[in-house]
C-alpha cells in the first residue's frame, strides 16, 4: 500500500515536472493551473490504472501450479467510475500442485485456496472437495481422517471451484 502511495506521489510530481519544464520552454504561455491540473490527471490515472489492473496482476503473478478459481467484481459507491466498469477487488486461486486425495477416497481431494483481497493480507484455507457429490467441505483434524464426518456444502455443476479442481486442466 505504502509503495502504490508512494508511486503516485512520484507519477504527479514527474508529469508536474514535466508539464513545468515544457512551460519555461515555451515562454510561460501555459496556464497557471497547468502544473498542478496536470500533476493531479496523472495521480489519478496511476491510480485508475493500478485498481483495475490489480486482478490481472495479481492472477499473473500466481506461481506455476496455482490458478484461479474465480474473481469478484465490485462496484464501490465512493468510486462512481466502478458504477459503470466494476473492478476486481477479490480473487480465489487454487493450488493444483499440492491437491492431494486419498486411496480410500479418491474423489475426495484435499485443496489449499488462496484468499487475495485488494489492501488485505493474503489468507490460505484448507478445503476439501468431493468431486463425485460434488461439495466442499471444511478442514479439522476430524475430516481429515474420515472425510465422511465433514460438513459437506453443496456445490452446483458449474461452480468454479469444482470445474478448477475437479476437472483435469490442459
Amino acid at each position: 500500500m505504502y509503495i502504490e502511495l508512494i508511486a503516485i506521489i512520484v507519477a504527479g510530481i514527474g508529469t508536474g515536472g514535466l508539464v513545468l519544464v515544457v512551460n519555461r520552454l515555451t515562454g510561460r504561455r501555459l496556464p497557471r493551473f497547468a502544473v498542478p491540473l496536470a500533476a493531479a490527471l496523472a495521480m489519478f490515472a496511476y491510480a485508475l490504472w493500478s485498481e483495475y489492473t490489480w486482478g490481472t496482476r495479481t492472477v499473473a503473478s500466481l506461481p506455476e501450479g496455482v490458478v484461479e478459481v474465480t474473481h469478484i467484481d465490485q462496484s464501490i459507491a465512493w468510486k462512481p467510475w466502478t458504477l459503470l466498469a466494476p473492478v476486481t477487488t477479490r480473487v480465489m486461486a487454487a493450488n493444483l500442485v499440492g491437491a492431494q486425495s486419498r486411496p480410500d477416497a479418491p474423489d475426495v481431494r484435499l485443496v489449499e485456496l488462496y484468499l487475495l483481497a485488494r489492501w488485505h493480507a493474503a489468507r490460505t484455507v484448507m478445503v476439501l472437495i468431493d468431486c463425485a457429490a460434488p461439495a466442499r467441505a471444511e478442514v479439522s483434524d476430524a475430516t481429515l481422517t474420515d472425510p465422511s464426518v465433514a460438513d459437506w456444502q453443496p456445490l452446483g455443476p458449474h461452480d468454479p471451484l469444482l470445474r478448477a479442481i475437479c476437472v483435469p486442466q490442459d
